[in-house]
Parts: structure tokens; sequence; C-alpha cells
């Protein structure tokens, strides 16, 4: 018996680093027209998963029109002339399937999952909608409408109102670009004209801007052949260039108090700004976030929630690997009322200085970078999951190949790696600060004059 566990001890490592190898099937092939098709064939169930990526999300909408790039998105959903407004829908639930769309700072996607028998139908339907849409007032009107009630119930009359992801990169960037509201104003969705829902269709939506993935239970050689008859025809389109968004480190720290009517304790987002995609930095990056806000194990849940009880709920906002222009790691804090910003900041500098100046405990690291690379793999199972991460990765990387390779960046972070970016990165006078402070609706001024700026 002695010897079986021998060699079951050798033979278990083994195994791991095989299962944690998952060569997740991927080919891709691009149209003539410009249409980039990346297909992961999965024959594990009779299904497929269908991801259509723009590469076009708020930080390119156009000036004056914040929000325009989310309004946009709902539009993709009111109908064509050939597939009118509730076609999309009905065709999707009728063939037991469901579809969503989303609109990030670089990209907006359109997801669908359906059984293998109705990939031809969405195809269809996604084509005709790359083609044209209905553009009428009567959808327009309806839709910002639409966008402005989710404005109303998720940051006007919500507690604490999105701060932690909308005002804060006001504050932490300069360029228009990168820190203007996404949501958007009303005054800039009510301006929107038919005009300008036709020439941001014209000039983002086309083929030559967009990534087409497909995965589950069909074969490359199918779904490039099927890609080709619904999408070849659509002509390619000239995308307007992409101006310079870049912004460096911040230098100084930039500080911001806010009231809110609504909340009923103080609650901090902190914002430090995220290293180039690509770089050296990015994956040690992406594990020290995980390190210091990845849950309950995590450092800062452990040191300001339950070591020195001044916070109530401690989280990390960021999306480390699906961005192409400057990008935030966030903490978010909601805090005691008894003890205040300047403590809560002053306990959470302590924490990254532990890191910055010895590095992470090895088991710590080690059982992050576990969690990360079952977080990743279990992501990418589902079909519906997998063809939109690899469209995302296509669009922002140019290689959804990138899916392969994060794991194996993950797994080479080293202790010294995460040192090196909690100095660099997340210095105190790097970051930018907004506490927000519950206060009754009677005593807070006009937004004009409650607005802060920048130092």
């Amino acid at each position: 018996m002695r010897f079986f566990s021998a060699i079951l001890a050798l033979l278990l490592p083994l195994a791991a680093a095989a299962a944690d190898d998952w060569p997740i099937p991927i080919e891709v092939r691009k149209l003539d027209n410009g249409l980039t098709v990346v297909v992961s064939h999965d024959r594990s169930a009779p299904v497929v998963g269908i991801s259509v990526v723009y590469h076009v999300g708020m930080r390119l909408e156009p000036r004056g029109r914040t929000g325009f790039a989310h309004l946009f998105e709902h539009l993709m959903f009111q109908g064509t002339p050939k597939a009118p407004k509730g076609v999309f829908d009905k065709v999707t639930s009728g063939a037991g399937g469901w579809n969503n769309g989303s609109t990030r700072a670089d990209f907006t996607n359109y997801i669908e999952a359906v059984p293998v028998s109705g990939l031809e139908t969405m195809l269809w339907l996604e084509a005709d909608r790359m083609k044209t849409l209905d553009f009428n007032p009567e959808t327009l009107k309806n839709q910002q409408d639409v966008v402005k009630e989710e404005i109303r119930v998720n940051v006007k009359n919500s507690p604490y109102g999105g701060f932690m992801w909308i005002d804060i990169n006001q504050l932490a960037f300069d360029k228009w670009e990168n820190s203007h509201d996404g949501y958007g104003s009303f005054e800039d969705l009510e301006g929107a004209t038919l005009d300008d829902v036709r020439s941001f269709h014209r000039d983002f939506y086309g083929p030559n801007n967009a990534v087409l993935s497909i995965a589950g239970d069909v074969t490359p050689a199918r779904a490039f052949a099927l890609a080709q008859r619904y999408f070849g025809g659509i002509p390619r389109r000239t995308v307007p260039p992409r101006g310079d968004v870049s912004e460096p480190l911040l230098e100084a720290p930039r500080r911001l108090v806010q009231p809110d009517a609504l909340a009923q304790v103080p609650a901090l987002a902190a914002g430090w700004r995220m290293p180039e995609r690509g770089s050296a930095d990015q994956a040690p990056m992406a594990v020290l976030g995980e390190l210091l806000t990845g849950g309950s194990a995590s450092t800062l849940y452990q040191g300001l929630v339950k070591g020195r009880e001044i916070a109530l709920g401690v989280e990390g906002l960021s999306s480390p690997w699906a961005y192409a222009g400057p990008t935030l790691f966030t903490v978010f804090a909601i805090y005691k009322p008894n003890t205040s910003a300047d403590a809560v900041l002053a306990a959470m500098d302590e924490e990254i200085a532990k890191i910055a100046k010895a590095g992470p405990d090895a088991a710590a690291l080690q059982r992050v970078k576990t969690r990360m690379l079952a977080d990743w793999y279990n992501g990418l199972e589902g079909v519906v999951e997998r063809a939109d991460t690899l469209a995302q990765l296509q669009t922002l990387w140019g290689d959804a190949g990138v899916a392969r390779r994060i794991p194996q960046w993950i797994a080479a972070v080293s202790a010294a790696d995460v040192q090196r970016v909690a100095a660099r990165y997340l210095a105190p006078h790097r970051r930018a600060v907004i506490d927000r402070q519950p206060q009754p609706a009677a005593a807070i001024a006009p937004p004009a004059a409650a607005s802060g700026t920048k130092p």
C-alpha cells in the first residue's frame, strides 16, 4: 500500500499539470470583406454559442453624445427592414435559446445560445442587422427613454449611483474618451438624431470592424462556410481613425468628496491606472488585484473587514484582460460611520505596502493563482462564454489564441513580479479617491455646485 501511495504521489503532479494545460480548440479565418471568424469546436452538447463583437464602445462614441454607444446597443435589437422589431427575440427564444448584448469601453458584444439546429437562422439575423437597421424616429425615441430609465434606476435613484465606475473615471482620467460618463447625460441622449444613428452604424458596424465567434457543436469547416454564406456579401466600410487615448500614470493623488442622499453608510472608491495591455506588468497586476480583493480570503478583506473591522465590505473592480486603452483597478469599500475615509485609505496603504516591501506570502500567492486558473477555465466551459471571450480577445489583442496563453502568464507570475507592480502602480500618489458621504437630500447642493474638479 505504501508503494502504491508513493507512485500515486509522483503521478498526481504530472496529471495536474496536464489538466491545467487545456489546449482550447481555436481556428481563425478572415473573410475578404475583413470580417474575422473564430471557431471553437466542442461536441459535448448539441448547442452553439455565438458572439459578434464590434470594435467600438464608450471610448469611441461621438463627443457631445455621451451614452450613445450604449443607446446604439439597444437599437440593434429594434429590428431591420427584413426582420422587424421583435423578430430577433422571438426567433431566438422560439429555438430554445437566449440572447443579450452589452457595451464596454472598447467594444460592444452581442451573444446568443441556441441548439445547433438554430445556428444558420441566428447567423442570418446577425448578418441582417450588420447590413442595416430600421432607422425610424419612433424607435429612436423609445430607446432613448429606455436608456434614460436605466440611468434613473441604476444611477440617479440608487445608493452610491455607480460612482465607483462612472465618477471615478471622470476623476482619474484627463482625456474625454477615457473620462466621460458612458451611461450618458439626458441632454446628450435626447440630442441623438437619426443621422447620428445611421452614421454610427455605417462607421463602426461593418464587417471589417467586427469579429464573429462560434463555439460548440459545429466543425470549423462548416462554420467558416456558413460565415461566408451569410456575411461574405456585406461590403467592408471605412472605419474612422482611432485617436491616441493613452495616459501616463498619475504623479499626484486626486480626491473628491461627494454627498449621497440615498446611502445609509459612507463608501469610497480608490482607482489606480492599470499597466498597458500586453505589457510585462499586466499578468502580475491581474494576480495582485485578485490577491487584494478576490473574495473573503483576500488581503484587503481580511485586513479591513475582519482584522481592523473598519469596513463592511471590500470589492475589486477591474477587467484585467479585456481592455485596449487606459483602465483602472478600483477598490470599492463600504466603511463604518464611526471611522473615516482617511483611516480606510491608511489601512489599505498599509496592506499594499507590505506586499510592495516583502512580496506576497508564498501560500497566498499559490492559492490566488490556482483560483484564477480555475476561474479562467471554468469561464471557457460554456459555449457562449467561450465564444464571447475568444471574440473579445481577437478584437482587442488581434489574437484569440491569447486565451491559451493567459493561464501560462498567470502561472509564471512570481512573488517578485507582484511586489514590483504593487510598488509601481498602487502607490498612494498614483490614485484617485472619491469619498461618498450620506447626506440628506435637502442639504445637497445642485449637481453643478457639488461636482469636484481635478487638481
